[in-house]
């Protein structure tokens, strides 16, 4: 398709080279009619002798030839040192004796530009995966944050307000650690995600264990099963409630397949290890909480908020929700 700025188009390229090749006129002449340069027209006529009305189309203005590309031991070269150095182009450049320009282009078509395409512990490209639909593969953790002392934590009011805090809960809970200092204990937040849609559901707790972890198993499973999606599989770490008899027989009874992450490799189970740092910013450490009971309670409404409202990047910019089937009522 011809620019916006083009002395001819197609057209007009049609009637220049008829008014040469078949009406005789000189191509100077033409090219003063239509008001372009005789070598321009000159080139129509030709186009037209050999091509006929085809000619006058459009042709790529891509050139004919290509740079050389980098030979394949050199990108080998370059892919190790970004692999197992975490070099950038301009260092490897300089190993290598290439400009690093070069560089950067063979990391940009190995997809290897920004190291967070790498594996951190191998070094290998990161492997990302997501399931084909909801339900199919659950993800279940649990983060642990310390309580809110009453009137607030170190955090938004400092050390000292912190421990003069701590301490004041502790005189009236009486709860210390065994070399008499003030306690205040740990929130479990038992996580659950959806590796399809992301949507998410969680509970607070005192404790971690089996019991615990298995009660929220069934709570969950019932939510998400309120909203149409039925549960087939669990991906936990290796925690001890993850490895117990009662959290193996628990997933039988409900038909459900558990799964555990190789050991010491958080990254298969990384959506919810990213999902936990969004809490922790969107809810646990967003504002000042006076206690842990207020903190406690505003975990739905944020929840609601995370999974109806905040958009999702890996839904396309859409909440969570957006990838389930839209019930009535359940998306409002």
């Amino acid at each position: 398709m011809a620019h916006a700025n083009a002395a001819l188009t197609p057209k007009h390229r049609l009637r220049l080279a008829r008014l040469i090749v078949e009406d005789g006129w000189p191509p100077s002449r033409a090219a003063e009619f239509f008001n372009v340069t005789w070598r321009t027209a000159d080139k129509w006529a030709k186009r037209y002798r050999a091509e006929g009305v085809a000619g006058m189309a459009d042709r790529s203005s891509a050139r004919h030839t290509q740079h050389t590309k980098t030979p394949e031991p050199v990108v080998r070269k370059i892919v190790h040192l970004r692999w197992k150095q975490r070099l950038g182009p301009i260092q490897i450049a300089a190993k290598l004796d290439m400009p690093a320009s070069t560089v950067h282009a063979v990391l940009v078509r190995c997809h290897l530009n920004r190291l967070t395409h790498i594996d951190r512990v191998t070094g290998e490209p990161a492997r990302r995966y997501e399931r084909q639909r909801p339900g199919e593969l659950i993800h279940v953790d649990v983060k642990k944050l310390g309580n809110i002392p009453d009137g607030g934590g170190w955090r938004y009011l400092g050390r000292q307000q912190g421990d003069r805090n701590r301490i004041a809960t502790k005189d009236r809970t009486g709860i210390k650690n065994t070399r008499y200092q003030a306690k205040v204990g740990t929130c479990f937040v038992h996580t659950v995600i959806d590796d399809h849609s992301r949507i998410a559901y969680a509970e607070c707790h005192d404790d971690e264990t089996a019991a615990t972890a298995v009660a929220v198993l069934h709570r969950a499973v019932a939510w998400f099963a309120e909203r149409g999606v039925t549960v087939e599989r669990v991906l936990s770490d290796n925690g001890s409630a993850y490895r117990s008899f009662l959290w193996r027989d628990t997933c039988e009874a409900l038909g459900i397949q558990p799964k555990r992450t190789r050991p010491y490799r958080p990254q298969t189970n990384g959506k919810i290890e990213r999902f936990h740092r969004t809490l922790a910013d969107g809810w646990a450490y967003k504002k000042l909480y006076r206690s842990e009971d207020t903190r406690r309670a505003a975990l739905a409404g944020w929840l609601h908020q995370y999974n109806h409202h905040r958009p999702h990047s890996a839904a396309g910019g859409l909440p969570p929700i957006s990838r389930l089937n839209n019930l009535t009522g359940h998306h409002s």
